[in-house]
Formats: structure tokens, sequence, C-alpha cells
């Protein structure tokens, strides 16, 4: 039996599993992202994780193809280093690759998160078996990982995708990465709960904003419409510009369920260009929180991945 070592790193915690050549998870831990340390720090917890899974779950006759990393871009894949991303500020051309490696010897695997989360639906979610997909996931932030013609479209350095830099509506100000109006600014979880707890003057949820929704506040109402317009926009240009046969929708603000889902597909079907991708269905991911973690330990098995349930 082979296996590879998942670690999903993201804006608010880490999740370390490892996982055999069918997508089990066979040991998983998951802990806080803490940003009072430094990335080193950080990374030392990373590799006592990694020892913490594979012990007691790997016997000596059991291989380890590999670790693969999922973490947030701007990233450079090749090199393994990660460069600054807007939610992890301090995380400033961080070498994870090669600080992983001198601490394992096996190979190591970078991908943005969002590409590996798609690589995860790919293989045994509800991108199994379609050559077209755009997986959309709103969390923390948002971004897309992208499959095109059965293989995983990762860009020169491993950055496509980034759809939450985008830039939708200029009203909402300056975005970390210095543009005005990107998506993240409107969409995201972060974004959700902050503007939310504005609105209303007090300190609210993502979950919480939502759940007010439809209530009689209407500066509330107002604003989550203007969140499930720019979803619905952002998804048109996906269709436009990829073709892609659907979108799967994960991370956190996916848990709003049928009426996000719904409300993105009825903007499709008014505005995508080609009339065949008015048709173009927004489905659930079926991995939730386990789609980064698989998705990172898919990186090692890339082949039997892409290749399977074509």
């Amino acid at each position: 039996m082979e296996y590879a070592i998942g670690v999903d790193i993201g804006g608010t915690k880490i999740a370390v599993a490892v996982v055999g050549q069918s997508g089990e998870i066979a040991s998983k831990i998951a802990f806080p992202m803490d940003h009072a340390k430094s990335p080193d720090q950080v990374i030392d917890e990373i590799i006592q994780a990694i020892k913490h899974v594979v012990e007691g779950q790997i016997r000596k006759e059991q291989n380890i193809l590999g670790i693969g990393v999922g973490a947030p871009g701007p990233l450079d894949a090749w090199t393994g280093v990660i460069h600054r991303p807007p939610n992890l500020p301090s995380w400033i051309d961080v070498p994870i690759k090669g600080k992983l490696a001198a601490a394992f010897a096996v190979p190591v695997l970078i991908e943005n998160d969002a590409n590996a989360a798609a690589l995860a639906e790919k293989w045994i979610g509800a991108g199994k078996g379609s050559e077209n997909f755009t997986y959309l996931t709103i969390s923390t932030g948002i971004g897309a990982g992208i499959i095109a013609n059965g293989q995983l479209l990762s860009g020169s350095r491993g950055n496509a995708g980034e759809i939450g830099h985008t830039v939708i509506d200029p009203g909402y100000g300056r975005c970390s990465c210095g543009q005005i109006g990107c998506l993240d600014l409107i969409a995201s979880g972060r974004a959700i709960a902050k503007n939310g707890s504005e609105i209303m003057g007090e300190e609210l949820s993502t979950k919480a904003v939502f759940d007010l929704y439809g209530k009689g506040h209407k500066g509330l109402d107002e604003y989550i419409d203007h969140v499930f317009w720019a979803l619905g926009a952002s998804s048109v240009s996906l269709v436009n510009i990829l073709d892609t046969e659907k979108i799967i929708v994960g991370g956190g603000v996916s848990q709003i369920g049928e009426p996000l889902f719904q409300r993105m597909e009825a903007y499709i079907r008014i505005h995508a260009l080609n009339p065949a991708g008015r048709s173009t269905k927004v489905v659930p991911a079926e991995l939730n929180e386990h789609a980064g973690v698989i998705g990172a330990a898919a990186l090692c098995f890339s082949s039997l991945v892409l290749e399977t349930n074509k």
C-alpha cells in the first residue's frame, strides 16, 4: 500500500493527513494558524504534525511517496516558495518545500490550495468523471482551481485561478493585494463577517450574517443580495473564459447551501454568453473540509488521479 502526506495551509487553520492511494484518510490532525508565530515556527509545527500522523499508521513495508502541500498564493510551485499571500502577510518568500525536504527523505510538491482541492474533487469528489470543471472555494478568501480537458490548469508557476483578486466593485475600497474592489472584499467569508457586522453594529460571524438575511434588515439584505450578484458575475466570467461544464463550490461559505447555488445558477442562466453555457450547473463540493489535505496528497498521486474516471 502506498501513501502520501497532505498538508493544507490556510489563513485560519492547518491540516495534515496521511492519505492512501484511493483517497482515504488514514490519520489526520488540524490546528489553528497562529499569525503571531513566525513562518519558521509554524513550519516546525507542521513537521511535528507530520511525524504525529505518520506514527503508528505507516508500517515498514508500506511506502510514503511524498509530501504534498496546498498553500495560498502567490507561490512558485516549482521552487516551492510562498510569496506573501494576502491572508498570510508575514510569509514573505518562505521556502517551505526546501524546509520540509530537509526534514523528511521524500519528495515534496507544492501547489496553490484551490488547485489542490480541485484535484481532490476530480479524484473522489463532485468532479469525478468530469473533464472540465472549476472548483470555487469561498472561505477566508476566494480562489478557483481549474480542471480543463482532464488536466489541472496551474499556470506557469502554480497560481492560476486567483479569481478572488479580480475587480468587481470599486466601491468596496482597497484590497490587501493593492487593487480596488476585489471580489474578496465583497464575498469572502471574512468580508461577509466584517461588512455584515458593520451594517448591524455588532460583532457577527459569517453564519450569523446569513441567518439574519431575509429577516427585515434592509441594509443587510441589500448587502447579501450584492454578495450573490458578485458571485454570480464571477461565475459567468469563469463560464465565458473557461467554457466549464460545472462549477463546484466549496469552503465555509458554501455551507449556506441551496440559496447560494440557486442564485449563482440563476445569474448564469441569464448572463452567460454562450447559450450552452447558460445551463452550467453549480453544485456543492463533496469533500468539504477534507478537500485540502486530500488534494495536497493527490499531488503525489497526480498521474493516477487524472487518469481515473475519465
